[in-house]
């Protein structure tokens, strides 16, 4: 008998190390690849693009935000694999009732790792989750550039929403120079442009993902908010909290670099 505890404290009772999972957060299916748990994975959603070649031919259970039940039914999963954030509360609740779901929290690099090690142990992959965890804090122990200039990062329009304090994707501007410069908000607040250019940020990124913001996006942008350099980023290296991570300081870095080449 496997006894654990999600990040929101929920404890976890599995009869053996689990072998039909069904994963609700695209960057947690890619973790469970890295991890060697691929084969375990019955069941994901349509959002879950990574690795190519693992996901593709799983069974697709919906959206992170709509469940498709009778898929999940189908696939009888002994363990579900979800996030507070990504996934929506009413879903969740109804797989409680009938599934062992393990859900995740992360707000910072310390969530991120925190989950990664308590994912692999759950999926009898403890030393590789361990090692992997270990590999990315290594990686970001590196000295990071002090947050100096002023962002705002957008993930939304229609209407425009920014990340503020308390996620993850705030956790990464700080570690490569910037001040979300609505910091005293929490979570996912929505925003005007009038109140993007009261806030005067030096940079507004525009995210990959989940909204696929384009050059109309960027030029209304600049048009509403004089003096601001709109600057598309990659939203994996932002908001993908698993094995991404490898990747993620290098990516951060190199932003870091180009703040100081760019004129203001």
């Amino acid at each position: 008998m496997i006894h654990t505890t999600d990040q929101l404290g929920n404890v976890i009772k599995l009869a053996q190390v689990p072998r039909r999972i069904v994963s609700l957060v695209p960057s947690q299916t890619e973790l469970l690849f890295a991890l060697g748990a691929g084969d375990s994975v019955v069941g994901v959603t349509r959002y879950c693009t990574h690795p190519v070649g693992g996901v593709a031919g799983l069974a697709r259970i919906g959206g992170t935000k709509r469940f498709h039940f009778d898929r999940i039914d189908r696939l009888q999963p002994d363990l579900i694999l979800g996030n507070l954030e990504e996934n929506y509360r009413e879903g969740i609740e109804r797989l409680q009732r009938s599934y062992p779901v393990w859900i995740s929290d992360i707000r910072s690099l310390a969530d991120a790792l925190s989950m990664i090690r308590s994912v692999g142990r759950l999926v009898g992959q403890g030393i590789r989750s361990d090692a992997l965890a270990a590999q990315i804090e290594a990686r970001f122990s590196a000295r990071q550039p002090a947050p100096s200039r002023r962002a705002a990062y957008l993930i939304w329009r229609d209407p425009w929403m920014v990340a503020a304090s308390a996620t993850f994707i705030d956790d990464m501007m700080a570690r490569c120079g910037l001040k979300n410069v609505f910091a005293d908000q929490s979570r996912y607040p929505q925003v005007s442009l009038a109140m993007l250019r009261d806030r005067q940020p030096e940079y507004v990124l525009l995210s990959s993902e989940p909204y696929s913001f384009d050059a109309t996006h960027r030029d209304e942008i600049v048009a509403s908010v004089p003096g601001t350099q709109v600057l598309f980023v990659d939203g994996m290296m932002f908001s993908w909290y698993g094995s991404r991570l490898l990747e993620t300081p290098a990516y951060l870095r190199g932003l870091a670099a180009a703040w100081s080449e760019i004129p203001l």
